[in-house]
Protein backbone atom coordinates (compact mmCIF):
# COMPACT_ATOMS: atom_id res chain seq x y z
CA UNK A 1 0.00 0.00 0.00
CA UNK A 2 1.47 3.18 -1.08
CA UNK A 3 0.49 7.20 -1.34
CA UNK A 4 -2.09 8.03 -3.96
CA UNK A 5 -3.87 10.65 -2.79
CA UNK A 6 -2.94 14.42 -2.06
CA UNK A 7 -0.60 15.36 0.59
CA UNK A 8 -2.53 15.85 3.92
CA UNK A 9 -1.83 19.49 3.15
CA UNK A 10 -3.73 19.68 0.01
CA UNK A 11 -6.53 18.27 1.70
CA UNK A 12 -7.19 20.02 4.19
CA UNK A 13 -8.30 23.24 1.57
CA UNK A 14 -9.67 20.43 -0.73
CA UNK A 15 -12.98 21.99 -1.12
CA UNK A 16 -14.03 20.75 -5.32
CA UNK A 17 -17.12 22.64 -7.23
CA UNK A 18 -19.84 19.28 -6.94
CA UNK A 19 -23.09 20.43 -8.93
CA UNK A 20 -26.31 19.00 -7.35
CA UNK A 21 -28.69 18.78 -9.10
CA UNK A 22 -31.13 21.60 -9.84
CA UNK A 23 -34.57 19.56 -8.04
CA UNK A 24 -31.75 17.72 -5.85
CA UNK A 25 -33.76 18.83 -2.67
CA UNK A 26 -37.31 18.70 -4.67
CA UNK A 27 -36.27 15.02 -5.37
CA UNK A 28 -35.68 14.25 -1.68
CA UNK A 29 -39.14 16.37 -0.27
CA UNK A 30 -40.78 13.99 -2.59
CA UNK A 31 -39.10 11.00 -1.39
CA UNK A 32 -39.39 11.55 2.43
CA UNK A 33 -42.91 12.73 2.17
CA UNK A 34 -44.07 9.46 0.13
CA UNK A 35 -42.43 7.01 2.71
CA UNK A 36 -43.94 8.89 5.37
CA UNK A 37 -46.81 8.93 3.84
CA UNK A 38 -46.78 5.26 3.30
CA UNK A 39 -47.37 4.85 7.09
CA UNK A 40 -46.11 1.58 9.01
CA UNK A 41 -45.80 0.94 12.77
CA UNK A 42 -43.03 0.66 14.91
CA UNK A 43 -42.20 -2.60 16.94
CA UNK A 44 -39.99 -3.55 19.67
CA UNK A 45 -39.47 -6.60 21.27
CA UNK A 46 -36.96 -7.33 24.19
CA UNK A 47 -34.41 -9.80 23.68
CA UNK A 48 -33.26 -12.27 26.12
CA UNK A 49 -29.84 -12.68 25.66
CA UNK A 50 -26.43 -12.87 27.98
CA UNK A 51 -25.89 -9.44 28.40
CA UNK A 52 -26.66 -8.47 31.74
CA UNK A 53 -25.55 -4.59 31.56
CA UNK A 54 -27.67 -3.16 28.88
CA UNK A 55 -31.27 -3.64 27.37
CA UNK A 56 -31.86 -4.70 23.85
CA UNK A 57 -34.74 -4.61 21.89
CA UNK A 58 -35.16 -6.29 18.08
CA UNK A 59 -36.51 -2.94 16.81
CA UNK A 60 -38.91 -3.10 12.71
CA UNK A 61 -39.28 0.36 11.73
CA UNK A 62 -40.92 1.58 8.62
CA UNK A 63 -38.31 2.79 6.18
CA UNK A 64 -38.69 3.51 2.19
CA UNK A 65 -42.45 2.81 0.69
CA UNK A 66 -43.16 1.81 4.07
CA UNK A 67 -40.87 -1.37 3.73
CA UNK A 68 -39.84 -3.21 7.34
CA UNK A 69 -36.61 -2.70 8.14
CA UNK A 70 -34.99 -4.06 11.09
CA UNK A 71 -32.43 -2.80 13.91
CA UNK A 72 -31.45 -3.62 17.43
CA UNK A 73 -31.99 -1.08 20.06
CA UNK A 74 -29.50 -1.02 22.93
CA UNK A 75 -29.53 1.11 26.04
CA UNK A 76 -27.44 0.47 29.26
CA UNK A 77 -29.85 -1.10 31.20
CA UNK A 78 -29.50 1.51 35.22
CA UNK A 79 -29.76 4.74 33.08
CA UNK A 80 -32.41 7.26 34.11
CA UNK A 81 -34.36 9.86 32.11
CA UNK A 82 -34.10 10.36 28.54
CA UNK A 83 -30.81 9.20 26.77
CA UNK A 84 -28.84 11.09 24.44
CA UNK A 85 -28.53 8.36 21.21
CA UNK A 86 -26.53 7.44 18.23
CA UNK A 87 -28.01 6.02 15.18
CA UNK A 88 -25.34 3.89 13.76
CA UNK A 89 -25.45 2.40 10.31
CA UNK A 90 -23.08 -0.14 8.80
CA UNK A 91 -20.34 -1.28 6.40
CA UNK A 92 -20.60 -2.47 2.91
CA UNK A 93 -22.27 -6.33 2.79
CA UNK A 94 -22.86 -6.30 6.14
CA UNK A 95 -25.93 -6.38 8.07
CA UNK A 96 -27.02 -5.37 11.75
CA UNK A 97 -24.74 -9.03 13.21
CA UNK A 98 -25.49 -8.89 16.88
CA UNK A 99 -26.20 -6.21 19.76
CA UNK A 100 -22.66 -7.60 21.49
CA UNK A 101 -20.29 -6.44 19.04
CA UNK A 102 -20.60 -3.00 19.59
CA UNK A 103 -21.36 -1.92 22.55
CA UNK A 104 -19.33 1.48 23.35
CA UNK A 105 -22.08 3.76 23.04
CA UNK A 106 -24.34 2.19 25.65
CA UNK A 107 -21.46 1.27 27.95
CA UNK A 108 -20.44 5.69 27.38
CA UNK A 109 -24.11 6.15 28.64
CA UNK A 110 -25.70 6.43 25.23
CA UNK A 111 -28.72 5.10 23.74
CA UNK A 112 -27.78 3.08 20.25
CA UNK A 113 -29.72 1.87 17.41
CA UNK A 114 -28.03 -0.53 15.13
CA UNK A 115 -29.57 -0.35 11.42
CA UNK A 116 -29.95 -3.37 9.26
CA UNK A 117 -29.15 -2.13 5.67
CA UNK A 118 -31.76 -3.85 3.53
CA UNK A 119 -31.02 -6.18 0.95
CA UNK A 120 -27.20 -6.88 2.28
CA UNK A 121 -26.14 -8.94 5.30
CA UNK A 122 -24.28 -12.02 3.76
CA UNK A 123 -20.89 -10.52 2.71
CA UNK A 124 -19.48 -10.66 6.51
CA UNK A 125 -19.86 -10.43 9.55
CA UNK A 126 -22.69 -12.24 11.82
CA UNK A 127 -25.40 -11.57 9.10
CA UNK A 128 -28.95 -9.71 8.51
CA UNK A 129 -32.11 -10.01 8.27
CA UNK A 130 -33.94 -7.17 6.29
CA UNK A 131 -35.26 -7.54 2.59
CA UNK A 132 -34.77 -5.43 -0.36
CA UNK A 133 -38.39 -6.03 -1.84
CA UNK A 134 -37.76 -3.74 -4.95
CA UNK A 135 -35.97 -5.18 -8.27
CA UNK A 136 -33.43 -2.43 -9.91
CA UNK A 137 -32.71 -3.75 -13.72
CA UNK A 138 -29.67 -5.09 -14.75
CA UNK A 139 -26.44 -3.96 -12.33
CA UNK A 140 -22.88 -5.55 -11.80
CA UNK A 141 -22.18 -7.61 -8.83
CA UNK A 142 -22.61 -5.66 -5.50
CA UNK A 143 -25.10 -2.84 -4.64
CA UNK A 144 -23.47 0.26 -6.55
CA UNK A 145 -24.87 -0.57 -9.72
CA UNK A 146 -28.37 -1.35 -8.50
CA UNK A 147 -31.19 0.90 -10.34
CA UNK A 148 -28.62 3.40 -11.58
CA UNK A 149 -29.72 4.99 -14.45
CA UNK A 150 -32.37 6.21 -12.98
CA UNK A 151 -32.34 8.52 -9.25
CA UNK A 152 -36.29 6.93 -8.84
CA UNK A 153 -34.75 3.31 -9.01
CA UNK A 154 -31.46 3.44 -7.37
CA UNK A 155 -30.60 1.56 -4.53
CA UNK A 156 -29.12 4.06 -2.48
CA UNK A 157 -32.49 6.01 -2.93
CA UNK A 158 -34.40 3.42 -0.68
CA UNK A 159 -30.99 2.94 1.89
CA UNK A 160 -31.14 6.29 2.46
CA UNK A 161 -34.73 7.02 3.13
CA UNK A 162 -34.19 3.97 5.90
CA UNK A 163 -31.61 6.17 7.26
CA UNK A 164 -33.98 9.10 8.02
CA UNK A 165 -36.92 6.85 9.04
CA UNK A 166 -34.69 5.43 11.58
CA UNK A 167 -33.70 8.99 12.96
CA UNK A 168 -37.40 9.62 12.96
CA UNK A 169 -38.10 5.81 14.93
CA UNK A 170 -35.78 6.45 17.37
CA UNK A 171 -37.11 9.69 18.40
CA UNK A 172 -40.39 8.77 19.19
CA UNK A 173 -38.58 6.09 21.81
CA UNK A 174 -39.36 6.93 25.71
CA UNK A 175 -35.78 6.41 26.37
CA UNK A 176 -34.33 8.84 23.94
CA UNK A 177 -34.18 12.85 24.08
CA UNK A 178 -35.40 13.26 20.56
CA UNK A 179 -33.26 16.83 20.74
CA UNK A 180 -30.03 15.04 21.36
CA UNK A 181 -29.49 12.34 18.53
CA UNK A 182 -26.68 11.70 16.52
CA UNK A 183 -25.43 9.88 13.62
CA UNK A 184 -22.26 7.82 13.00
CA UNK A 185 -20.88 4.57 10.40
CA UNK A 186 -18.37 4.12 9.20
CA UNK A 187 -17.58 2.94 4.83
CA UNK A 188 -21.40 2.51 3.54
CA UNK A 189 -21.94 3.78 7.26
CA UNK A 190 -20.50 6.85 7.14
CA UNK A 191 -21.59 7.33 3.82
CA UNK A 192 -25.46 6.45 4.36
CA UNK A 193 -24.87 8.87 8.19
CA UNK A 194 -23.46 11.64 5.69
CA UNK A 195 -26.83 11.72 3.74
CA UNK A 196 -28.93 11.22 6.84
CA UNK A 197 -27.19 14.40 8.56
CA UNK A 198 -28.29 16.17 4.95
CA UNK A 199 -31.74 14.90 5.08
CA UNK A 200 -32.59 15.27 8.90
CA UNK A 201 -33.35 18.38 11.18
CA UNK A 202 -32.10 18.82 14.43
CA UNK A 203 -29.37 16.21 15.01
CA UNK A 204 -26.53 16.98 17.73
CA UNK A 205 -23.81 15.65 15.69
CA UNK A 206 -22.91 13.30 12.51
CA UNK A 207 -19.33 10.84 13.03
CA UNK A 208 -18.95 9.42 9.17
CA UNK A 209 -15.83 7.89 8.78
CA UNK A 210 -14.11 6.65 5.87
CA UNK A 211 -17.73 7.27 3.94
CA UNK A 212 -17.64 5.93 0.20
CA UNK A 213 -20.13 7.23 -2.26
CA UNK A 214 -18.24 11.63 -1.94
CA UNK A 215 -17.11 13.07 -4.91
CA UNK A 216 -18.03 10.64 -7.23
CA UNK A 217 -16.67 12.18 -10.60
CA UNK A 218 -13.32 11.64 -8.89
CA UNK A 219 -13.40 8.81 -6.98
CA UNK A 220 -15.33 6.01 -9.50
CA UNK A 221 -12.27 5.02 -11.38
CA UNK A 222 -9.71 6.70 -8.95
CA UNK A 223 -8.65 3.55 -7.67
CA UNK A 224 -9.43 -0.28 -8.44
CA UNK A 225 -10.98 -0.92 -5.33
CA UNK A 226 -14.38 -2.29 -4.84
CA UNK A 227 -17.19 -1.28 -4.30
CA UNK A 228 -16.85 1.82 -6.27
CA UNK A 229 -14.87 -0.54 -9.20
CA UNK A 230 -18.45 -1.74 -9.13
CA UNK A 231 -19.60 1.63 -11.03
CA UNK A 232 -16.52 1.46 -13.53
CA UNK A 233 -17.33 -2.11 -14.33
CA UNK A 234 -20.58 -1.22 -15.25
CA UNK A 235 -19.91 1.59 -17.86
CA UNK A 236 -17.22 -1.06 -19.06
CA UNK A 237 -19.88 -2.98 -20.36
CA UNK A 238 -22.63 -0.30 -20.81
CA UNK A 239 -20.48 2.14 -22.65
CA UNK A 240 -23.41 4.20 -23.95
CA UNK A 241 -24.30 4.91 -19.93
CA UNK A 242 -21.81 7.07 -18.78
CA UNK A 243 -24.20 10.42 -18.68
CA UNK A 244 -27.18 8.79 -17.47
CA UNK A 245 -25.04 6.90 -14.68
CA UNK A 246 -23.39 10.77 -13.28
CA UNK A 247 -26.78 12.16 -13.64
CA UNK A 248 -28.09 9.70 -11.48
CA UNK A 249 -25.28 9.39 -9.04
CA UNK A 250 -25.29 13.00 -8.61
CA UNK A 251 -28.26 12.98 -6.37
CA UNK A 252 -26.54 10.79 -3.72
CA UNK A 253 -23.22 12.11 -3.76
CA UNK A 254 -21.97 12.79 -0.22
CA UNK A 255 -20.85 16.27 -1.12
CA UNK A 256 -24.35 17.72 -2.09
CA UNK A 257 -25.92 15.98 1.73
CA UNK A 258 -22.85 17.71 3.29
CA UNK A 259 -24.04 20.92 2.02
CA UNK A 260 -27.17 20.77 3.60
CA UNK A 261 -26.26 19.13 6.64
CA UNK A 262 -26.61 22.10 9.86
CA UNK A 263 -24.89 19.60 12.35
CA UNK A 264 -21.44 19.64 13.35
CA UNK A 265 -19.38 16.48 12.10
CA UNK A 266 -16.06 14.42 13.35
CA UNK A 267 -14.91 12.42 10.23
CA UNK A 268 -12.32 9.87 10.14
CA UNK A 269 -9.99 9.32 7.71
CA UNK A 270 -6.72 6.89 6.61
CA UNK A 271 -4.59 9.08 3.81
CA UNK A 272 -3.85 5.21 2.40
CA UNK A 273 -7.51 4.69 2.01
CA UNK A 274 -8.17 3.06 -1.83
CA UNK A 275 -11.34 2.03 -0.78
CA UNK A 276 -12.62 5.53 0.44
CA UNK A 277 -10.14 7.83 -1.34
CA UNK A 278 -9.21 10.80 1.33
CA UNK A 279 -9.89 13.27 -1.41
CA UNK A 280 -13.55 12.35 -1.44
CA UNK A 281 -13.49 12.46 2.41
CA UNK A 282 -12.25 15.67 2.60
CA UNK A 283 -14.69 17.07 -0.24
CA UNK A 284 -17.88 16.30 1.79
CA UNK A 285 -15.70 17.61 5.19
CA UNK A 286 -14.60 20.93 4.09
CA UNK A 287 -17.86 21.54 2.24
CA UNK A 288 -19.68 20.51 5.50
CA UNK A 289 -22.59 23.56 6.48
CA UNK A 290 -22.45 22.98 10.22
CA UNK A 291 -18.46 22.79 10.20
CA UNK A 292 -16.71 19.77 10.56
CA UNK A 293 -13.25 18.30 12.18
CA UNK A 294 -11.05 15.62 10.18
CA UNK A 295 -9.19 13.35 12.09
CA UNK A 296 -6.85 11.84 9.55
CA UNK A 297 -4.45 8.71 9.91
CA UNK A 298 -1.62 8.85 7.92
CA UNK A 299 -0.24 5.67 7.76
CA UNK A 300 -3.72 3.61 7.74
CA UNK A 301 -6.00 2.68 5.15
CA UNK A 302 -9.66 1.62 5.41
CA UNK A 303 -9.09 0.04 8.64
CA UNK A 304 -8.76 4.00 9.92
CA UNK A 305 -8.40 4.55 13.72
CA UNK A 306 -10.21 1.80 14.48
CA UNK A 307 -10.08 1.68 18.41
CA UNK A 308 -8.42 4.30 19.00
CA UNK A 309 -11.09 6.77 16.60
CA UNK A 310 -14.02 5.33 18.42
CA UNK A 311 -12.13 6.87 22.24
CA UNK A 312 -12.10 10.18 19.48
CA UNK A 313 -15.22 9.78 18.80
CA UNK A 314 -16.92 9.25 22.36
CA UNK A 315 -14.66 12.56 23.72
CA UNK A 316 -16.45 14.76 20.70
CA UNK A 317 -20.24 13.64 21.18
CA UNK A 318 -19.61 14.14 25.20
CA UNK A 319 -18.43 17.85 24.49
CA UNK A 320 -21.04 18.34 21.54
CA UNK A 321 -24.08 16.81 23.66
CA UNK A 322 -25.85 19.41 25.35
CA UNK A 323 -27.69 18.73 28.67
CA UNK A 324 -31.24 17.26 28.43
CA UNK A 325 -33.36 19.23 26.90
CA UNK A 326 -36.54 17.80 28.07
CA UNK A 327 -37.93 18.68 24.41
CA UNK A 328 -41.07 16.79 23.22
CA UNK A 329 -41.43 19.27 19.91
CA UNK A 330 -39.42 16.78 17.70
CA UNK A 331 -40.80 13.51 19.25
CA UNK A 332 -44.03 14.71 18.44
CA UNK A 333 -43.28 15.56 14.97
CA UNK A 334 -41.15 12.54 14.04
CA UNK A 335 -43.34 9.68 15.77
CA UNK A 336 -44.10 7.09 13.07
CA UNK A 337 -48.10 6.11 13.04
Amino acid sequence: MARFDMAESELAHYRPQVDAPTDFDVFWQATLAESRAAGGSVSRVRLDGPLELVDVDDVVFPGFAGDPVRAWFVRPREASGPLPAVVEFVGYGRGRGLPLERLHWPNAGFAQLIVDTRGQGSTWGTGGSTPDPHGSGPAATGFLTRGIEDPATYYYRRVFTDAVRAVDAVRGFDEVDPGRVAVTGNSQGGAIAIAAAGLSSGLVGALPTAPILSHLRRVVGFTDADPHAEIARYLSVHRDAQDRVFRTLSYFDGVSFAQRAGAPALFGAGLMDTIAPPSGVYAAANHWLGGAEIVAYPWNGHEGGEGAHHVRQLEWLRAHVPAETGSTALRKSTVVS
